[in-house]
């Protein structure tokens, strides 16, 4: 065969994308399995994060079992507790389903005998998918922690909510009010929550996250409104 003719070139060009696509499968399909066990300690990384429990990679199976371990089960819209894995449900096609969908929730023994409850959250960005979890003391009201994630929010800006300047001020504050009346908790213009119990300060030149994240939390907690009052 020519090798300067069009054909060869034509033949020669097929079988290497042929062969290079191969590999490439050969090899997504190998790491499959790490993968999949990295986004699962990533996601314990981040549950034991939001009861303020440092972990890694090499110690996050071993904290979360401690702390948590079969105290993770998932509840309906009426409270009540139905079947289900709570870690492996999937919040971006649970939000999908309206009133049907499966609200998990994790529950975490801390050092110090108290128990605190993790409540997962999903919603969106400007550019993207934002999640993250909130955790609330034994009342089931008073924020202990919150940790928040992005896909792709804009760096110095939506971005600033996977920082602790934006979560620390979560702690402490209410998802009710005094009359037990559901609240969730606003996410306002910066310098506008100082001395409200149920909001905290938005991110300055980033409002459409902050917008994100405030419609969020109503919607994501208020699904575990009849829970945590029953």
């Amino acid at each position: 065969m020519d090798r300067q003719g069009n054909t060869y070139t034509f033949l020669y060009a097929s079988v290497m994308v042929i062969v290079v696509a191969a590999l490439l499968a050969f090899v997504s399909e190998s790491l499959k399995d790490q993968q999949n066990k990295n986004v699962e300690v990533a996601k314990k990384i981040d549950i034991l994060k939001s009861v303020n429990i440092a972990s890694s990679a090499s110690d996050a199976e071993a904290l979360y079992e401690k702390h948590i371990g079969a105290n993770a089960f998932v509840v309906n819209l009426k409270g009540d507790k139905v079947d289900g894995d709570a870690f492996t449900v999937d919040m971006a096609k649970e939000l999908k389903k309206g009133a049907d969908r499966a609200y998990p929730m994790y529950i975490c023994k801390l050092d110090d005998g108290t128990s605190k409850y993790i409540i997962p959250v999903r919603g969106k960005g400007l550019w993207g998918p934002i999640w993250g979890y909130v955790s609330l003391n034994e009342d089931k009201n008073t924020v202990f922690g919150a940790t928040f994630g992005h896909k792709g929010e804009t760096p110095g800006l939506g971005a600033e909510i996977e920082k602790e300047p934006f979560q620390t001020p979560f702690v402490g504050k209410q998802i009710f009010d005094e009359s037990g009346n559901f609240t969730s908790i606003k996410v306002v213009k910066a310098g506008l929550s100082k001395g409200d119990i149920h909001a905290v300060d938005g991110i300055s030149g980033g409002t459409i996250t902050s917008q994100g994240v405030r419609a969020m939390l109503e919607d994501c907690l208020k699904g575990y409104e009849n829970y945590l009052k029953n």
